[in-house]
Formats: structure tokens, sequence, C-alpha cells
């Protein structure tokens, strides 16, 4: 039925979406009762992909109806997954922090990928493979997968860790080393080269810092003004454009000139990263994020031809084994080696263990190139797909043998590094116009901390520029507050100008979080009654002294008494004329 509404459509892969969307919209969320979101997603893609239910489609034609008989396709699609979520990562760091990584990026990351090529092509050569094949295999083992390791570190809110940074730093050096891994695959399997592996070795990586220094200098000139000018016109949907132009525009210029694409879209959320329009990129592309991570995890599970595990269970099985333990064994003892905390280096080590997504790509070129037989090339696919789907449940492990090694709670692990990031028991002010920018000054004597959330694109950079807690953001949007930490704040100030969306976000609030004290600025006195029925802890009227008043009902609430207000209040006011 709904390959004749495809046909007659004429949309391509308009079935494989629509069973995508009910696996997203229904199977998956049952599913996390009990598992991972990302082992949910690889699970239902093998169920579903060729060598599944596929494999029973002839037999059973309403059982061709849920599968997906073309993963190629589909993990075409899914590889835009793998570029947000570095897009993601990028808009979490700033240069300063990366640059602060660096010991551990070129350092540990380095000799990661250098120690594990060379001792996995060893046993790859010693089982028998050829000397080029053993290469190949020793370099696309190494590496990781950024996709599944990140997506585990963020769901659990430890990215940006001691742990996570770590981690995150080998996974990064990884995504550099695709580059030289490529290219030495496609002199390898070139029959006449016109000049040597190290004089080409050396032009690729020319080409690739030339590339990455130029997206840099570029971006850093025109984000910033573009990303203005796009937000000064109040549309969601041209900023949201915008979003969508950066992340993948600078993804495919990377993949056209040989660098991974995911790179390029690291490189695009490290730019924005640097300017106030951050957050709001953030809370936009995370919907985004996760549906084409899904559909990438899914077209990984859809890889495993159940038909060759059935044939080698043992030996897969071994395979499998053998390929955690051995990374695993090398990446604790650098974790080690780089004075990393024994708890942190064993889940750090087996966070690591799996084979990537890169694995894909490289085994692919190699076959086609006809450097790994092709029975070979399938046996390593699964392998590595099987060290995937388990990577969920080791870091389960992981976790367990960290606790019991530290003798704490991972909860402690907090990095204070961001502080925008960490606050606690701040106080949030949605709107930074007149009124909200008196409240802040006041907030700012008393030594309460505060965070600032304007949709004026010049209101937030003017505000940054004076060294003032401001974000770019639309601040009647939920997503856009629980970015900053709405749950953990004292206290919110509504101070927008819209009069209905200061009632709708008075009402939402007082549900998703009704032990949060809400401040609200009140049009008249109808509107103020409105609001304290909404949920208001105190709604004021609009005079010339509105925000002097908000301003003391917010110290009211944090327990000073009347003279002392009246005193911080003269002193803003003389402050302010």
């Amino acid at each position: 039925m709904l390959k004749a509404m495809e046909s007659q459509l004429h949309i391509p892969y308009l079935r494989e979406v629509i069973v995508f969307l009910i696996i997203a919209g229904f199977v998956v969320p049952l599913l996390q009762r009990r598992f991972s979101a990302v082992l949910g997603y690889l699970l239902i893609g093998g169920l579903i992909g060729p060598f599944g239910l596929g494999l029973f489609a002839d037999k059973f034609p309403l059982v061709s109806v849920v599968v997906i008989d073309d993963p190629e396709g589909v993990r075409a699609l899914a590889e835009i997954g793998v570029v947000f979520l570095l897009f993601a990562i990028g808009l979490e760091l700033s240069l300063d922090r990366l640059w602060s990584l660096r010991r551990l990026v070129f350092g540990l990351g380095s000799a990661q990928v250098i120690s594990t090529s060379i001792l996995i092509a060893g046993v790859a050569y010693a089982w028998g493979n050829s000397g080029s094949a053993a290469l190949v295999l020793g370099s696309c083992l190494a590496l990781s997968s950024t996709a599944i390791v990140t997506q585990l570190l963020i769901e659990k809110g430890r990215l940006t860790t001691p742990l996570g940074r770590s981690v995150f730093s080998v996974l990064l050096l990884q995504d550099l080393a695709v580059v030289p891994i490529l290219f030495v695959v496609g002199v390898l399997g070139t029959v006449s080269v016109g000049q040597s592996v190290l004089g080409g070795l050396v032009v690729a990586l020319s080409e690739a810092a030339l590339t990455v220094v130029i997206i840099y200098l570029v971006g850093r000139v025109i984000l910033r003004p573009i990303y203005r000018t796009v937000a000064l016109t109040g549309s969601r949907e041209a900023f949201m454009a915008m979003i969508l132009l950066t992340a993948l525009g600078t993804a495919a210029t990377t993949g056209m000139v040989g660098l991974s694409m995911a790179l390029g879209a690291f490189l695009a959320g490290l730019l924005i990263a640097e300017t106030e329009y951050r957050h709001q990129v953030e809370v936009d592309i995370e919907p985004f994020k996760g549906l084409m991570l899904g559909l990438f995890f899914m077209s990984v599970g859809m890889g495993i031809d159940w038909r060759v595990l059935g044939d080698s269970p043992v030996l897969i099985a071994a395979s499998v084994i053998g390929l955690i333990a051995i990374k695993a064994a090398i990446n604790i003892g650098l974790f080690l080696l780089w004075r990393i905390p024994t708890n942190r280096a064993v889940e750090g080590g087996l966070l690591l263990a799996q084979a990537g997504e890169f694995a894909f790509i490289v085994v692919g070129l190699a076959m086609t190139l006809a450097l790994i037989p092709d029975s070979t090339g399938q046996f390593m696919l699964i392998v590595a797909s099987l060290s995937m789907i388990l990577t969920p449940s080791i870091a389960a492990i992981a976790r367990t043998l960290s606790q019991r090694i530290k003798g704490s709670s991972w909860s402690s692990q907090v990095d204070t590094t961001d502080h925008a990031e960490h606050l606690e028991d701040h106080i949030v002010i949605a709107g930074f116009g007149r009124v909200g920018q008196m409240i802040a000054s006041i907030l700012a004597r008393e030594g309460l901390a505060c965070l600032a959330i304007d949709k004026d694109p010049t209101v937030a950079a003017e505000g940054r520029s004076a060294g003032l807690p401001v974000r770019f953001g639309d601040a009647s949007r939920l997503e856009v507050l629980h970015s900053a930490h709405i749950k953990r704040a004292s206290a919110l100030v509504i101070t927008l100008d819209q009069q209905e969306q200061t009632e709708t976000l008075t009402a939402r609030m007082r549900e998703v979080a009704p032990h949060v004290p809400l401040f609200v600025r009140a049009r008249d006195e109808a509107q103020a009654e409105v609001l304290i029925r909404a949920g208001a802890t105190a709604a004021v009227q609009e005079t010339v002294e509105a925000s002097l008043q908000l301003a003391a009902k917010v110290l009211e609430g944090f327990g000073l008494d009347q003279n002392a207000i009246r005193q911080r209040l003269q002193g803003g006011k003389n402050a302010r004329e």
C-alpha cells in the first residue's frame, strides 16, 4: 500500500520516511523505558532492514510494508545526522576552550590513533590479510563512533565534564585523521601513482589546513553581521534557513575538498559559538539533530547481514570481543599515561572501544578498489556494527566500574569553566529592554546571579560587549528558557512587550516549572489580574516606575526587608538618572 502511494506521488523514499517517523514517534519512545534511544534505533534498524524482516518480505507481503530494503539510500540521508551532531558540539565549545584541549586533542588523540592502528593492523596481517588490507583495517577500526559516544554523553549531561572533554578530544582528532586515512586508501588502490605517498600526503594535509583556515577567517568576518541582519527581520523561517545553510554549506565545502563533512559542520558550530546567537541556534537545531541521528543509528542497524552472523557466530563474536578488548586496553593505558584519574581512564577507554561510522566509508572504498575481498569487508562491517550496537551496554558497565573505582557518584564531575552553562539558583530575565536592564543592574548590585534573554540582536550584542550576561533568543519560547536552565533558576522575571506572549508564557511556565517564582510586567491592572490568575507570583503594572516596582518584588521574594529595598531602589533610580 505504501509502495503504491510512493509511486503515485513520485516522492523518493516516501515510504521509508513514513516508516521512520512511525518508529521515531511511537516505537522508540516505548523502548526508551528499558533501553537508550541509540540502542532502540539500532535494534529497530536491524529488525526492519533487508537482513531482518526483509528476508521474509517475499513470502509475507504484509511484512514488506515496514521493511526498508535500501539501506544505502537511507544511510546517505542519515549522514546529515552526524553533520548536525558535530555542528551542535561545535556550538558547545569556544575557541578558547578548544585551544585549552590541544594537549588532549593532538597528544592523546594522536597517540590513540597511531598505536591502535598499528596493533590492529598487525593482528589483521597475522590473520592472513595482505599488507594493504591490514593497513586499511587497522586505520579505520582505530576510529570510534563520534555519533554514538557523544550522543550517550549528551543524554546523561556529561559532555562538558572532565571525562567528556577527554573523550571528545580523542574523537575530534579521529575526525581529523579521516583525511589522511582516505588519502592513503586511495593511493594504495591506484595502479600508477604520479607522486610518492609521502609527497601526496603532505599536499593533502596542506590543502586541508588551508581550507580550515579560510573557513575560519571568512566565518569570523561574515557570520555575525549576517546573523544580525537575519535576526532583525524577526522571521523564524529566515533564521532557521540561515542555520541550515551555515551547517550544511560548510559541511559541503569541506566534503568537496576531501575533508570530513562532520569536520566542516564542527567548524561552523565553533564559529557561531563565539557569537550571541549560539543559544538560539542550539534550541532551533535540536529536533533536526535528534531525528537525523536516529535515522543514522537505524541505518547502521540495517547494515548487519544476519545470515553471515549465523554462518560464523563464534568467529564474529570472538572478533567483536577482541576488537573491544584491544581498543579498551590501549585507550585505558594512554589515558593513564596522560595522568587522567583511573576511574575516568577506565570509563573513557571503554566508551571509545567500538568501531566508528567511518569504518563503513573506508571499508566500502577499500572494497571498491579491490584492496579488501568482499567477504572480508562484509565480515568486518558486521563486526563494526555489532561493536556499535553493544556500546550503550558497555557504557553502562563503564559507569558502574567508574563509580566503584572512585567510590562516589559521577554527578560530582562538574566542569565549572563555562559558568553560563552551569548556573544554578540564578534569576532569568525574559526581555532585556529598559525594564529588564534596570532590574539586572539592581540584581547585580545585590550580588544575585542573573541571565537575560532578548530577541533583539542589537540589544544582545551591546549587552555582551558590555560584559553583561545577555543571550540572543526568543524568551517567549519554553525551549529557549530550558536552555537557560530555568528549572534550576530561583526566579523568572518576564518583561516582554507583547501582552499575549506574556500571558501564554506565564501560564505555561507555571505548568512546567511550578516551583519557580514568576515576577511579571503587566500592561495595566486588568492584565495584572489575568497574570496572577495564570500563576504569576507578582504582577506589576507598566508605569514609569515599573522596573523599580518589579525589582522590589524580586528582592522581596529573596527576603530583603522594606528599608533595604527602598535604599537599593533609590540607588538604582539615582544611577539611572
